[in-house]
């Protein structure tokens, strides 16, 4: 097979193109705006549908499919009534880290918005998963995540009363919740399970975050204990398919 030598590793094979050579008109626009995109960098703008029809000699519908893609996998986004060429996807590490450590990192801002702070006795659901008594008082604090002020997520923590009984007059909503278990409270993580997958948003979802409801989403579960596996949290994180990216780092010593 012949491979080209400037094709990047963690690019698609031969470009995603078939042995055989044919491939639809819609991925051959694609390249050519990812190609595009790369020229203008990051916030230029991008010629309008009709423009870039005529300049590849395409139909605008083939054109609107080549952007649609382009626009779920985070290369471009809707600014105004334009497009423009998308920043960086965000990376996430797959550690016991809090998202504020992870997109400081990349020299951006975290922040968050409180969406709803609410008391409840733990449901039989809840209780299950995560070892907490059932109907003992729960806080539920659910949170849109922000990156520079653009909304990248959407957060839902589940925390016994009992291990945070001052959370709705101590904590300020728009911090690390990690830090203020930590500094405040001597809580330290011990471990955690965790799982992923991707879904689309619901109506509601979609309109906290600020996307379109067929966005693909990153959807990680996490139970959390302390280091005596006592249980901590139980959190639902979405996160924009078209703006993160997640990282690990995975050991040797396995058997194969």
């Amino acid at each position: 097979m012949d491979y080209p030598n400037d094709q990047a590793p963690g690019a698609p094979v031969r470009s995603g193109i078939p042995e055989h050579g044919r491939i639809p008109k819609y991925y051959a626009v694609k390249a050519q705006v990812a190609a595009l995109i790369d020229e203008l960098g990051e916030g230029g703008l991008l010629p309008t549908e009709r423009d870039l029809a005529v300049q590849y000699e395409v139909a605008r519908e083939t054109v609107r499919q080549a952007l649609r893609e382009l626009l779920l996998e985070g290369r471009l986004r809707r600014q105004g009534r334009g497009t423009v060429v998308a920043g960086p996807k965000l990376e996430q590490p797959l550690s016991l880290a809090s998202y504020t450590e992870g997109v400081r990192r990349q020299g951006r801002r975290p922040g968050r918005a409180l969406i709803s702070l609410d008391r409840f006795p733990c449901p039989a659901a809840l209780a299950a998963e995560t070892g907490l008594s059932l109907g003992e008082p729960v806080w539920h604090m659910e949170r849109v995540l922000l990156a520079d002020d653009e909304r990248v997520g959407l957060e839902s923590t589940y925390v016994s009363v009992g291990r945070v009984p001052r959370l709705d007059v101590e904590f300020e909503p728009d911090s690390s919740f990690y830090a203020y278990l930590h500094d405040r409270l001597g809580i330290v993580f011990g471990d955690a399970d965790e799982r992923i997958e991707t879904v689309l948003a619901t109506p509601r979802e979609a309109l906290l975050i600020g996307t379109p409801p067929a966005l693909p989403m990153l959807l990680i579960h996490r139970v959390s204990r302390d280091t005596a596996g006592l249980p901590l949290e139980r959190v639902r994180t979405l996160y924009r398919g078209d703006r993160f990216s997640f990282t690990t780092h995975l050991g040797g010593g396995g058997s194969v």
